[in-house]
């Protein structure tokens, strides 16, 4: 067990093994509740998971949620989460919180941005002005906003992009992370540095190993789910599962499929995100079991049966797939969270299944089957 510094509030607690693979369970104590690995976090851009109260929220077994840098800033502004008593009040949520460094927009938006040294200057989407975030920025920002975790700010090169491209982006990373270490001050809220370096190995090595050095509280792999075939993604967390730091928890950023979920965890991954289950609960579409049911389809008509009746979401407890169907069909807002909840549910599930497999020693029977060109061996 690795031990906060006298006066912080964080630990990360190892608490089971699997004997075959890389695949772990644990506690990630924050100052906001305990984190339980591995574990999906939902994503609540706007300091909202879209469609979805907290209430709603906590039924799905959410524990940690994430927040958005960078649209934070641009509304309502960090000054008014502040005002409010930080993001946990504004938000209405208890429990953990994570916040990106807004990193991620300068790879997704490199449309309306210019990247140098200092940082990103670019022009909000909302009214055309011009705003600067520099490593430092994002860091006021992120403190301000007072999740527990804030992450560091970023390049994040787009897929494909050139070696000297890779090269370049893996130096700014890490003098920007050092600038971010230069300036972090929040006690109760832990800085994770993030591994960049596209899909070349040697410079994904080099840019861990300048993660690792600085000795954080939490590490996370990030460029990954932007473009790249699924088996280069599968690589690079091969590759980098066995040199992560052994006591700090491993953060896999923007990925939530069960595949590689189930992948990631057997090398010891302990974090996922991604926008995926309410991005499809929002446009009809349900999952269930690693597949997707489109709920517009007309053979769901007549259908009086749960989604899933082993799931105990709020969809699949008090309607059928008729019901849902109707309400896609009809254009109702119900649908669109009933199935953005459930599609929670089935994620945070499946990471708690998987938690539970390695405490019972049965992990890799039951989930590292699930290697490219193996199907998987089990029903969750």
């Amino acid at each position: 067990m690795i031990r906060p510094a006298e006066g912080a509030a964080f630990a990360f607690e190892i608490t089971a093994r699997c004997p075959r693979t890389r695949a772990r369970t644990a506690l990630f104590h924050t100052p906001h509740g305990v984190v339980e690995t591995p574990r999906f976090m939902p994503v609540g851009t706007a300091a909202t998971v879209k469609g979805v109260t907290a209430s709603q929220l906590a039924e799905t077994g959410a524990q940690m949620v994430l927040a958005n840098t960078y649209h934070l800033h641009l509304q309502p502004g960090e000054q008014v989460v502040q005002e409010a008593g930080g993001l946990h009040r504004f938000m209405g949520w208890s429990g953990p919180l994570l916040t990106d460094s807004g990193g991620f927009q300068v790879f997704s938006l490199g449309a309306i941005n210019r990247i140098d040294e200092q940082g990103v200057v670019f022009r909000s989407p909302r009214d055309g002005a011009r705003i600067s975030l520099t490593p430092e920025r994002s860091m006021e920002i992120q403190m301000a906003l007072g999740a527990d975790v804030a992450m560091a700010f970023d390049q994040c090169p787009p897929y494909p992009a050139s070696e000297n491209d890779v090269a370049e982006a893996c130096g700014r990373t890490q003098r920007w992370l050092e600038r971010c270490c230069a300036v972090h001050s929040r006690r109760d809220q832990a800085l994770f540095g993030i591994v960049q370096g596209g899909v070349y190995s040697h410079w994904r090595e080099r840019s861990l190993g300048g993660v690792a050095a600085l000795d954080l509280p939490g590490v996370a792999i990030g460029g990954v789910s932007v473009g790249e075939p699924v088996e280069e993604m599968h690589r690079v967390v091969r590759q980098l599962g066995p040199l992560l730091p052994e006591q700090k928890p491993h953060y896999l950023m923007g990925v939530g499929s069960l595949r590689e979920m189930a992948i990631a965890v057997a090398q010891g991954i302990d974090l996922f995100d991604c926008v995926l289950p309410t991005r499809l609960g929002r446009h009809g579409t349900a999952l269930v079991g690693g597949e997707r049911f489109n709920l517009r389809n007309a053979r769901f008509r007549h259908d009086h049966t749960p989604l899933d009746p082993s799931c105990p979401c709020l969809a699949c407890r008090g309607h059928s797939r008729a019901y849902l169907h109707h309400l896609v069909r009809s254009q109702e807002l119900l649908g669109r969270t009933l199935l953005s909840l459930h599609n929670l549910t089935q994620l945070i599930r499946f990471t708690g299944a998987m938690a539970l497999a390695i405490a019972e020693g049965i992990f890799s029977e039951d989930f590292a089957p699930w290697e490219p060109g193996s199907p998987a061996a089990h029903t969750w």
